[in-house]
C-alpha cells in the first residue's frame, strides 16, 4: 500500500481562489464578532438602566428601603456574570479577526521581510476543535475592571448616602446626616438581620470586587499589541 495515499490532502486552490476564500471567511468572522459585540453592549446597557432605575426608586422617596440598592447590586452581579460568558465568545471570534488583520492584511499594507507565522494552522485547528481562549474568571475580571466596577461604586455611594441621611429613610425626620456611625450602621438593618451584619457583608463583597480588579491575572488581550481594546 502506498503510504502517501493515506495522507489527507486539501483542495488545491489558485491564488485567486485562495484570496476569495480568505476574504469571505474574514467577512463571516467579522459578522460573528459584531453579533457578540452587540450582545455585550445590550448587557451593559441593561446594567446601566437597572442602576439608573434603582437609584431613582431608592433616592426619590424617603419611604423607599435601602434594600432596593442591595438588590440592585445582586442584579448587576448577575448581569456581569452573563456578560462574562458572552465576552468569552466575543473574544474567540475577535481573536480570529485580529489574526487576519495582524498576519495577513498588515503584511499586505506594511510588509515585514523577516515576518513568519503559522497563523493559518492555528485558525485551521480552531475550526476543527474550537476552544475558548479566555476562562470565565478572566473574562469576568476583565469586564469588571473595564465597566462594571464603576456601576458597583455608584451603587455603594448611593447606599452609604441612603443609610447615613435620615431624610432619605423616613418622611418627617430631621435633615442632614446621622449623628453617629452607630446610628448609620443600625439604619442598615434588613428585616431580622442587624445592620452590623449587613455592613460586614457589603464590605466583604466590595473587598472581593477590589481584589479581582487589582490582583486578577494581567491578561490585557489586545492591549499587548496596542492601545485600542474592547
Amino acid at each position: 500500500m502506498n503510504d502517501a495515499s493515506a495522507t489527507p490532502v486539501g483542495p488545491v486552490l489558485s491564488s485567486t481562489e485562495r484570496v476569495n476564500t480568505l476574504s469571505h471567511f474574514h467577512r463571516a468572522e467579522i459578522a460573528r464578532m459584531a453579533g457578540w459585540r452587540d450582545r455585550l453592549d445590550r448587557t451593559t446597557n441593561w446594567s446601566i438602566t437597572v442602576v439608573a432605575a434603582m437609584l431613582s426608586v431608592s433616592l426619590s422617596t424617603a419611604s423607599a428601603h435601602h434594600g432596593v440598592l442591595l438588590f440592585a447590586m445582586l442584579l448587576i452581579l448577575l448581569l456581569l456574570w452573563i456578560e462574562a460568558r458572552r465576552y468569552r465568545f466575543f473574544d474567540f471570534y475577535r481573536a480570529r479577526v485580529r489574526q487576519f488583520e495582524r498576519h495577513y492584511f498588515a503584511q499586505i499594507f506594511s510588509p515585514q521581510p523577516d515576518f513568519a507565522s503559522d497563523w493559518l494552522l492555528i485558525v485551521g485547528e480552531g475550526l476543527r476543535a474550537p476552544k475558548f481562549l479566555l476562562s470565565h474568571r478572566a473574562a469576568l475580571a476583565r469586564r469588571l475592571r473595564r465597566n462594571y466596577i464603576y456601576l458597583f461604586l455608584i451603587l455603594l455611594l448611593a447606599w452609604v448616602l441612603k443609610i447615613s441621611t435620615p431624610s432619605l429613610q423616613t418622611a418627617g425626620v430631621r435633615t442632614g446626616f446621622v449623628g453617629s456611625l452607630r446610628e448609620a450602621i443600625d439604619s442598615a438593618a434588613l428585616g431580622p438581620i442587624p445592620g452590623v451584619a449587613i455592613v460586614v457583608i457589603v464590605a466583604g463583597f466590595y473587598v472581593g470586587l477590589l481584589a479581582i480588579v487589582l490582583f486578577a491575572a494581567g491578561d490585557d488581550g489586545e492591549l499587548a499589541f496596542g492601545d485600542v481594546h474592547v
